[in-house]
């Protein structure tokens, strides 16, 4: 059952209830208000009856044994409406009449009440007259004629209310009949289309999810398709290397020579580390890489990184200088993956960087508020900034990708395989920490590592 139907019932359903409540209403009152008017019509007549009636029980020994019609004909009060008077025991059974009524006419249409004796209930008179008998047909006649108005209004405002109803659901479920195919054409793969956003309501924020949804499956389908390319170019030149050697010393016949395994043995290492870095990213990505977290002291680990790598900067005459600024640098690592993440920096930073150049690395604690803990945490700030040429702000976004290079800064033959950023950013990322790139072409690059202060620091 659609969503529109379900709704249209549940009005349906409450419009009919409502009307019928109504009507039960409606009857009940008017009947119980003539009731009250027929009463109070007749109120001294009755008094005087009961007051006269009950006297002659007790007169007779308090019982009806000796009751005739005669003796009801004179206690009838005198006047031109010649009333009919009936009198019942306490079971409901007609003792007498006064004259000829017929006992159903006087019972229909006359009005009683209660006799008692002593807190016992010990009969019941009734009363009736031409007036009375007016007032009861209309007490009779009128809720149910009122009930017949009523009912027939009522249906005209259900058959009113329901086409309302009708169209209110069809109206608001009509954005969820629109986004239905989009998500039908999401579930056969067709990511990226977007569904039209015509309201600010939760209609508006669905489609809004929805679309976002599309988006993220969209660059998700994207960078796996990339990914599989990816490897399969860097698996492929190695594999083809490794071929045409093998190819080679095969047809050459005789004795190998060392120095012909080589190639073949740099090309292996290529392929063990590619598989490696793979590996590695795939885990880090999933939240399942082994750390060994430690209380680090980043001051002391990035100064062993600067003394690795200062034999790459001296060749290229490149001034490699570190500041620390600040007196907390204590952080919860894993001594090993930092250390790979700052030499990837580094090496990228000292790659790109001209002769002649800098290379800067800094350090400093500040404390940073998220949206999600308002309240500042201290964190340890890392800055690895160069002089080289900088990144376009086109390929700023991308350099975390697998795989990802520019033609100015990442070459695939002056750089790497394209994984070492995608690696350490996953890294960071594992120590709960961030890392941005930031760049500007001319001015060199900067890329800035966040990792959370162990809070004891502050003791």
């Amino acid at each position: 059952m659609t969503v529109s139907r379900k709704l249209f019932l549940v009005i349906a359903a409450f419009i009919f209830g409502v009307s019928l409540m109504f009507m039960f209403f409606t009857y009940f009152t008017i009947r119980d208000s003539l009731e009250v008017m027929l009463q109070s019509s007749r109120t001294e007549e009755l008094n005087q009856l009961e007051e006269e009636i009950e006297a002659y029980y007790e007169k007779h020994g308090s019982s009806w044994t000796s009751l005739t019609p005669a003796d009801l004909a004179r206690l009838v009060p005198e006047g031109r409406l010649a009333p009919s008077i009936g009198l019942m025991d306490a079971e409901r059974r007609m003792l007498a009449v006064s004259d000829d009524l017929p006992v159903r006419l006087l019972e229909r249409l006359g009005i009683h009440r209660e006799l008692s004796m002593e807190g016992k209930t010990i009969g019941w008179v009734y009363y009736y007259d031409s007036d009375v008998a007016n007032l009861s047909k209309l007490r009779i006649g009128t809720p149910i004629s009122v009930v017949f108005l009523v009912g027939g209004g009522a249906v005209v405002f259900m058959l009113l209310s329901l086409g309302a109803a009708f169209f209110v659901s069809r109206w608001l479920t009509s954005p969820l009949r629109r986004l239905v195919p989009i998500i039908d054409r999401l579930g056969r793969g067709e990511f990226g289309i977007q569904a039209p956003v015509n309201s600010k309501d939760e209609y508006g924020k669905v489609a809004q999810a929805i679309n976002g949804m599309s988006a993220q499956l969209a660059r998700a389908e994207e960078v796996r398709r990339n990914l599989v390319a990816d490897v399969a170019h860097e698996l492929r030149t190695p594999l083809t290397i490794i071929r045409g050697k093998l190819d080679l010393l095969q047809q050459g016949g005789g004795q190998i020579q060392p120095e012909h395994l080589l190639p073949i043995q740099d090309e292996m290492i290529r392929l063990t580390r590619l598989v490696g870095d793979l590996h590695q990213l795939s885990l880090a990505e999933a939240g399942k890489l082994p750390l060994d977290l430690r209380p680090t002291d980043m001051g002391k680990l990035l100064r062993e990184v600067v003394e690795r790598v200062s034999w790459e900067a001296e060749a290229k005459n490149i001034t490699l200088s570190m500041k620390v600024m600040g007196n907390r640098s204590i952080v919860s690592a894993d001594a090993e993956r930092m250390m790979q993440v700052f030499l990837n920096l580094l090496h990228n930073a000292i790659r790109y960087t001209p002769e002649d150049g800098r290379v800067m690395l800094t350090l400093r604690d500040v404390d940073v508020a998220s949206t999600v803990n308002p309240s500042p945490r201290p964190m340890l700030q890392i800055r690895v900034q160069d002089t080289g040429p900088g990144v376009s702000p086109e390929h700023l976004p991308y350099l975390f990708n697998r795989f990802y290079r520019t033609d100015e800064a990442r070459s695939r033959h002056a750089g790497g395989m394209g994984l070492g950023l995608a690696i350490a950013k996953e890294f960071v990322a594992n120590h709960l920490g961030t890392l941005e790139a930031e760049s500007r072409p001319g001015e060199g690059t900067a890329f800035i590592v966040t990792l959370p202060i162990i809070e004891r620091e502050h003791a």
